[in-house]
């Protein structure tokens, strides 16, 4: 059974009130092994009672692909971007559309992003060199950029897809600790 449930086109009924159906939080991260699966319901706007019975209708229907528990979290356009909702921006950045396999954000003409700057200024040169192997790859073996379609955008700062953000935060602490990270969206 999957974690990974936007990777392929599940046969879900749900209702026209339906804008989309979102997995996100730890499921979607790379290199993360998930305890349970978070799945955002976004409808059009139609009264509470029906929202939380068609979300229930969708996660039994869900409960059926994976063995991981379901969280499922139901939302109207509206109330999704009202600001006590603190799921929002994980929804809206890291967020994958079961019903269009892509970033949610993408519906709204949003490209989520990562972008880490860094600095090797008072690394050892062996250091320097092992970095640039992390990212670029040694003899042959594809490097971090090139695994997971990242992008030095010049020197000192690449651009990285969210899910892979543990990957490359996990690996650049290996060498140093100077580095930050920005969360965007283009």
């Amino acid at each position: 059974m999957t974690s990974k449930l936007w990777l392929k086109k599940h046969k879900l009924i749900y209702s026209k009130d339906v804008l989309d159906i979102v997995q996100f939080g730890s499921s979607v991260i790379g290199d993360k092994i998930p305890h349970d699966l978070d799945i955002a319901v976004i409808f059009e706007k139609i009264p509470l009672k029906e929202q939380l019975d068609q979300s229930q209708k969708i996660k039994a229907q869900l409960q059926k692909i994976t063995d991981l528990p379901i969280h499922i979290k139901s939302f109207d356009f509206y109330s999704f971007f009202d600001k006590s909702n603190f799921a929002k921006e994980n929804i809206l950045f890291c967020g994958k559309s079961l019903i269009g396999l892509d970033n949610f954000s993408k519906k709204f003409g949003f490209e989520p992003k990562i972008q880490i700057s860094y600095s090797l200024k008072d690394l050892k040169k062996k250091d320097k060199v092992k970095f640039n192997y992390l990212l670029n790859g040694k003899k042959g073996e594809y490097g971090l950029l090139r695994q997971h379609g990242g992008k030095l955008l010049n020197p000192g700062l690449i651009e990285i897809f969210p899910e892979h953000e543990f990957i490359f935060v996990g690996s650049i602490k290996k060498i140093t600790n100077n580095f930050e990270i920005r969360k965007i969206l283009t």
